[in-house]
């Protein structure tokens, strides 16, 4: 079946036929729609040629609608309904008493030092939201934020994507691990050399076993023992705390780890430079009310940690 064109139609003179439907009245429809009785009257005409019935028949008092006019009502009505919600969603959020589910792209290093914070916030200022939060390929992190896959993305962006708006959430630097009575550790510092000749684990997400601190390394022709390389950043300080392993991380993330794990902190004997981890999100919901608060929430946790 061919369907109508729109384009051809006064959509306006679906919301007159609700006034009429509701009001049963010409003058009550005009004077609730802001118009002249006149060009109430002119809509109906209209809105009887659309249809071909007569819709509403003077009865007494009251302009009582056919039994064609009956038949239309619940879809036109439900119609208007639920783009007057479509419409008044994009205009307010109100967290308190939202139900949105929001997906954030997070890698899980970052998502364990933001997330009791951000989800204590949320609880008290938004009890009713769902977080979703799911790791995420650079690569595709633009396609993932048009198509919605995820509201925002938090990261190092050194060269974010067209169309994309960025923010700086904080800074990062490195920071050693090593267990609690580590023999190369004893006062609480480690030379270049001792540091080098320790075996290694490395956190990465990719598959091989080359880190900034390699390169970092390189530049001294200098070359670590990587013994074990980890795409879990949680599986990190059960086996350090009871290894001789040692690992150089985020400090964010070393400073949490001590508290659960018999570890201590050490500066990596090298000239690390820190980076910065950053919000990004799609130029297309720049206006989002929803997606602005869950912005706003995120920046007040991270000046907070």
């Amino acid at each position: 079946m061919k369907s109508i064109d729109l384009g051809t139609i006064d959509l306006n003179l679906l919301v007159a036929f609700e006034a009429l439907f509701e009001e049963r009245s010409v003058t009550a429809a005009a004077r609730r729609l802001y118009l002249g009785q006149p060009a109430m009257s002119a809509a109906l005409g209209r809105l009887r040629s659309l249809f071909k019935d007569e819709l509403f028949i003077r009865i007494g008092a009251k302009m009582e609608p056919t039994s064609k006019c009956k038949a239309l009502a619940p879809g036109i009505l439900l119609a208007l309904q639920q783009i007057r919600q479509t419409i008044e969603f994009n205009r307010s959020f109100n967290p308190a008493s939202s139900q949105r589910s929001f997906a954030i792209g997070s890698s899980d290093s970052v998502s364990y030092v933001l997330m009791p914070k951000l989800w204590e916030i949320c609880q008290q200022t938004a009890p009713g939201i769902n977080l979703r939060l799911m790791a995420f390929e650079k690569d595709n992190v633009k396609e993932m934020l048009e198509q919605g896959i995820i509201d925002v993305a938090l990261g190092v962006f050194p060269n974010p994507p067209q169309q994309t708006s960025i923010e700086p959430l904080f800074q990062e630097r490195f920071i050693g691990i090593a267990r609690q009575g580590h023999p190369a550790l004893i006062d609480g510092s480690i030379s270049r050399e001792t540091f080098v000749s320790l075996p290694h684990a490395l956190f990465t997400m990719r598959r091989d076993a080359t880190g900034e601190i390699d390169k970092l390394l390189a530049r001294y022709h200098l070359q670590r023992r990587v013994a074990l390389t980890i795409s879990h950043a949680l599986a990190i300080p059960e086996i350090v705390s009871k290894s001789n392993l040692v690992a150089a991380i985020p400090s964010r993330l070393a400073k949490s780890f001590i508290s659960l794990c018999p570890l201590q902190i050490f500066e990596v004997p090298l000239e690390t430079e820190p980076w910065t981890v950053s919000l990004l999100w799609s130029k297309l919901v720049d206006k989002d009310l929803a997606n602005s608060w869950l912005r706003q929430t995120i920046k007040t946790v991270c000046q907070a940690i």
